[in-house]
C-alpha cells in the first residue's frame, strides 16, 4: 500500500511482495488486511485506518508497519524502511508499528 516504487525496491531487496498498486488496485481496505493475514503477509502502509481497523474493530494481522511521514515520497519511504530492517526486521512479526522519520513504536498484538 506504498507504492510501485517502494514494491519493486522491496523486491530488490529479496522480500517476497504483493503490491495493491500493481496487482489488484481498487481493492477496499478490508479485503486487504485479510489478504495479508490469511496469506501470512506483514502490511507496510501510509494508510492510518489499517490502525483503526486493527485497534478498534479488532482485525487479525500478521504484522502492520504504518508510515507516517511528513515526506511521503518513495525515496523517503525507502529509506525510512531501510532503518527499520536495518535495526528490527526480526521484530516486524505480529507487531503493529508506527514509523515516522524520527521514531519507531511498537504495538504488540495480543491475538
Amino acid at each position: 500500500c506504498t507504492g510501485p516504487v517502494v514494491a519493486q525496491w522491496l523486491r530488490e531487496q529479496g522480500h517476497e511482495t504483493f503490491s495493491i498498486f500493481d496487482e489488484n488496485r481498487g481493492i477496499d481496505d478490508d479485503a486487504i488486511i485479510r489478504k495479508a493475514f490469511a496469506e501470512n503477509w506483514i502490511l507496510i502502509t501510509n494508510d492510518k485506518d489499517f490502525g483503526e481497523m486493527v485497534y478498534r474493530q479488532g482485525y487479525q494481522h500478521k504484522g502492520v508497519v504504518l508510515l507516517r511521514l511528513e515526506d511521503e515520497r518513495a525515496e523517503n519511504q525507502i529509506k525510512t524502511l531501510q532503518q527499520l530492517l536495518a535495526g528490527h526486521a526480526q521484530q516486524l512479526k505480529d507487531a503493529f508499528v508506527v514509523v515516522t522519520e524520527k521514531s519507531i513504536r511498537f504495538a504488540r498484538w495480543n491475538q
